[in-house]
């Protein structure tokens, strides 16, 4: 059986059991660490927030349902369709904008300490949390 303290070290931890550990959405949990990186697990539906992260790529992993991602780059916007078991990476500088019509269940893989908004973002609406990841269980 997994353990759901991220503190563990060397103990699996299951995904699903993760996310049904808690209820908020866009507010990730951190599972684990990769040398300086945080794996996050989130819930996500509706919008988040336009934002940009300027020294890192973020990395999304969908774990279920469909995630949606408009990115501004090169004068352009655009969006990329991320159904369950896809993956993207924005590149460090591209103002990027996630959504879920319908909620989804996201992986997020960055180094430790960077913030859910990045580090430049539109207003922060309230159902946003701006965070550096919360710890899992508890």
């Amino acid at each position: 059986m997994s353990e759901l303290n991220s503190e563990s070290k060397n103990v699996p931890i299951a995904l699903d059991r993760a996310l049904s550990s808690f209820e908020e959405l866009w507010s990730p949990r951190i599972v684990t660490h990769v040398n300086d990186y945080d794996v996050r697990v989130a819930k996500v539906a509706g919008e988040h927030v336009w934002h940009a992260h300027d020294d890192t790529d973020e990395f999304f992993l969908v774990l279920d349902g469909e995630l949606r991602i408009a990115l501004r780059e090169d004068g352009a916007e655009r969006t990329v369709s991320l159904p369950r078991g896809s993956v993207f990476t924005v590149p460090k500088g591209v103002e990027h904008r996630p959504y879920a019509p319908a909620g989804a269940s996201i992986l997020l893989f960055e180094p430790t300490g960077t913030l859910s908004v990045g580090d430049r973002h539109d207003d922060i609406p309230d159902h946003v949390d701006a965070t550096t990841g919360h710890a899992l269980g508890g």
